[in-house]
């Protein structure tokens, strides 16, 4: 509905103060960064290559694309000498997530949709991760939209909390509220 993939039935989803009607489909989705549980890179892309595969869309100059995916590298702790010209398949899981989240901010959007993006990795990693992502949402604050079946995540990375049931928002409200609600 965010991303106007499907239309509400009823209501509106306002995105920046405007319905998602209202805007043009692909200008609003490239106003939002994604980051998937399975990460989606392009395997016949490098590094770099995903990193600014949207910029590159949006019509950046290449110097400007450059900087930009050095600057991301640096953010998610991936060193730039190392990792820019690196395959994905030559990424461990929690290094092509990171890789992931900084395409996913790469034009800087105002808003992450991020559909179980830590799912598929190990314990150890995920709890890396899981502060990693907010030591990166500190510095870049955005409205982040993140989909998740484990209520702990739920609880670890967000300052509110929606509760669906059947398709139905059924609670929303602060972690400390909801884990105290006898429902």
């Amino acid at each position: 509905l965010i991303n106007r993939l499907l239309e509400p039935d009823s209501g509106d989803v306002f995105v920046e103060g405007a319905p998602t009607r209202a805007w043009e489909p692909i200008r609003l989705r490239r106003r939002i960064g994604y980051v998937l549980q399975d990460v989606g890179l392009f395997p016949h892309m490098t590094v770099a290559g995903n990193i600014g595969v949207v910029p590159r869309l949006e019509g950046w100059s290449e110097e400007r694309v450059s900087a930009r995916v050095e600057e991301l590298l640096d953010l998610i702790g991936l060193d730039r000498k190392t990792f820019a010209a690196r395959w994905p398949d030559e990424l461990s899981g929690g290094q092509r997530q990171r890789v992931g989240v900084a395409r996913a901010l790469a034009v800087d959007p105002p808003i992450l949709l991020m559909d179980e993006p830590f799912g598929a990795l190990d314990p150890i990693t995920r709890v890396e991760l899981h502060q990693e992502f907010a030591r990166i949402q500190a510095r870049v604050r955005k409205t982040v939209v993140l989909v998740t079946h484990d209520m702990r995540e739920a609880f670890a990375l967000a300052t509110r909390v929606g509760v669906l049931d059947a398709g139905q928002l059924i609670a929303w409200d602060t972690p400390e509220q909801l884990a105290a609600s006898t429902d």
